[in-house]
């Protein structure tokens, strides 16, 4: 498998181009996500997909899993373009795939990819030929598809010949490695299948989903060493919260430091009433922590202690962080690399100078004991001094001033 150097050991995968947006080879790492609605109520599906591009998606999929939802996904897509949100669709097929796409070809044809569970479209004999009429879909409308196996539905068959040419070993593997082998077999014959039936190995993208972060890591290491497809990451049912926010990117960034990777999810259970553009903020977040892409303002600062009793600080640092956050859309429709400007909100003078030296701007508030000024620093040379109940506002006009003359307009 070749690598080449770029922000990371990107490994060199087949691009594949999904409605007009590029993974695979030397494309930056694409972002996506998902619908929780009811598919079949338009209205709603489609105001999340909005939410979700707002958000930063660049892909999103919807389920597709009955005749209503089939029947909505040309009315989705209109209610898109009347938005000016054009944003590509994945349709997610499971078990029924095959009938929805040949009695629903206007869906068939305005879905950007389709993606497969081969351990989902059947049983035995009908497995292989419900599979090829999805396939023969793909390649009738000029579709990519993700073959995605996932292990909470293994091909059983794969599964029990694997295990069963292991139980034969003198030295039988753990159940565990072999689950690994049975994933990535599952996912690279039905690729194999797949192209067979006629369609393009640059239609195809593979993935192998588990919620354990060592047998993800294991799994798509075997992947990238058998295979040149582009492969799409995420740890499935990785949870709520925090637990799924740890979860995925210990997942994911192993793999995408050691190159492997082309597009991202992070599946997390929204709290109840929670957003569920949430999982794109985590995504975007990953990916720009580890300098792979940028995509909003990058805000540093300091956790709090002792000297920083205040809470002036935490507020002034989650406000900017939500303010640049809200304007990144009109400053990334305007400006060329604001994505990457650096901002500092610090509490105290132990590190706050210091660390706001090192942002494009920064400020360091007045801990405990202090007196009650805050400086503010912009490449590193301290510009002025903000006191009073209007720091906030007064820095935000900072920050757009910085923005309007440090960044090069868009032509």
């Amino acid at each position: 498998m070749a690598y080449h150097f770029g922000s990371a050991n990107r490994r060199v995968s087949r691009p594949v181009e999904i409605g007009g947006v590029l993974i695979g080879g030397d494309n930056p790492i694409v972002v996506q996500s998902m619908t929780n609605t009811d598919t079949a109520d338009a209205g709603a599906t489609a105001r999340q997909v909005i939410e979700l591009a707002e958000a930063g998606s660049e892909l999103v999929r919807l389920t597709v899993n009955t005749e209503e939802a089939a029947k909505a996904v040309p009315t989705i897509w209109d209610k898109l373009e009347q938005a000016g949100a054009s944003i590509p669709l994945i349709g997610d097929f499971h078990y029924n795939g095959h009938t929805l796409l040949s009695t629903y070809p206007e869906c068939a044809a305005i879905l950007a990819k389709y993606r497969i569970n081969p351990g989902n479209v059947g049983f035995r004999e009908k497995r292989d030929a419900q599979f090829a009429t999805m396939i023969e879909h793909a390649v009738e409308h000029a579709k990519p598809v993700r073959i995605g196996v996932n292990w909470g539905s293994l091909d059983s068959e794969i599964l029990a010949r694997l295990m069963d040419e292991n139980a034969k070993l003198s030295e039988p593997r753990d159940a565990r490695f072999v689950m690994h082998d049975a994933l990535v077999a599952s996912a690279l014959e039905s690729a194999t299948l797949a192209e067979d039936v006629g369609l393009s190995p640059d239609k195809i993208v593979l993935s192998c989903k588990v919620s354990a972060v060592q047998d993800l890591i294991a799994v798509y290491r075997q992947m990238a060493e058998r295979c040149d497809y582009a492969l799409h990451l995420g740890l499935t049912e990785a949870g709520m919260g925090s637990k799924g926010i740890v979860a995925s990117t210990a997942a994911l960034s192993v793999l995408l430091q050691e190159g492997i990777g082309d597009t991202i999810r992070i599946s997390l259970t929204p709290q109840p009433g929670g957003e569920r553009a949430k999982e794109v903020v985590v995504a975007q977040e990953i990916l720009q922590t580890m300098g792979l892409r940028a995509f909003v303002p990058q805000i540093a600062a300091c956790p709090g202690c002792g000297r920083t009793t205040s809470r002036v600080f935490q507020e002034l640092a989650d406000e900017i962080q939500s303010y640049v956050r809200k304007k990144m859309p009109a400053w990334g429709a305007r400006f060329v690399g604001v994505e990457d400007m650096q901002v500092a909100v610090m509490g105290c003078i132990v590190n706050g100078p210091g660390e706001s030296k090192h942002a494009n701007i920064g400020i360091s508030l007045p801990g405990t004991g202090e007196q009650p000024a805050a400086p503010v620093f912009i490449d590193g040379e301290k510009a002025t001094t903000l006191r009073g109940d209007n720091i906030a506002d007064e820095f935000k006009a900072i920050v757009d001033k910085y923005v309007e003359v440090h960044y090069a307009p868009k032509k």
